[in-house]
């Protein structure tokens, strides 16, 4: 589908049956008809390129004002405009939020993003006074937005393509890590600074972390993020 409609697709559940929209003009149509068969036609509303924004919407997580750039900010906050790309990471899911309660807590120090994705936590933690900062992702998509995203906010981090799981990590007092459960415990494993602020998993679940203890816990539609100190 990404090869045939670079325009753009949808994927739409009907019960038991997945429909594929494709968008395009008459060329995509013939595309279209070419590979699958026959299919219905529908003419779409002006603009439609652009609807996806309004699923984008900015959050406030204490001083921090975090959304897209064809949003503006509040006046007296601190914004973190942030666009994604390619890369996971507006600011408006649950598990970034709830890092970004815990980061806005912490004291000022050294900081490094896991897992950037569009850079957001990283951004956020160099808006908020934390340095130096590093984010690394080992997806060159991610790596390019973040680093975009950290020219368009005039912030100081240095972004680099690395897979935290076998990379040597930047010898921090504090990392961030929103990833999932599991990726959470690999990478707990080899973090050795001061604090770790961990997302991405279930409110239910929780990570097995040896070396370390729980210092906080918060939640929000069913997911959950941790701080963790060593023992």
């Amino acid at each position: 589908m990404v090869e045939l409609f670079p325009g753009g697709f949808e994927e739409v559940e009907l019960d038991t049956d997945l429909e594929l929209a494709a968008y395009g003009d008459a060329g995509a149509e013939e595309r279209f008809w070419h590979v699958f068969g026959p299919g219905s036609v529908v003419e779409v509303e002006r603009g439609w390129e652009e609807a996806w924004k309004q699923f984008h919407r900015p959050v406030r997580i204490g001083q921090l004002w975090v959304g897209p750039p064809w949003e503006e900010p509040d006046e007296e906050s601190v914004p973190v405009v942030i666009d994604p790309g390619r890369a996971f990471g507006t600011g408006a899911h649950a598990t970034t939020r709830l890092c970004l309660e815990l980061l806005v807590e912490r004291p000022r120090t050294s900081v490094v993003d896991l897992g950037c994705g569009s850079g957001v936590l990283a951004v956020a933690a160099a808006k908020l006074g934390f340095a130096p900062v590093f984010a690394l992702d080992v997806d060159p998509d991610a790596v390019a937005a973040a680093g975009e995203n950290v020219r368009k906010n005039k912030v100081d981090v240095e972004v680099g393509c690395a897979d935290v799981f076998a990379a040597e990590l930047p010898p921090v007092e504090l990392a961030l890590a929103n990833l999932t459960l599991g990726a959470v415990e690999r990478v707990g494993g080899r973090f050795h600074g001061g604090e770790l602020i961990a997302s991405g998993y279930l409110a239910s679940e929780r990570p097995a972390l040896a070396g370390w203890k729980r210092l906080d816990r918060r939640a929000a539609e069913g997911w959950a993020a941790d701080l963790y100190s060593p023992v």
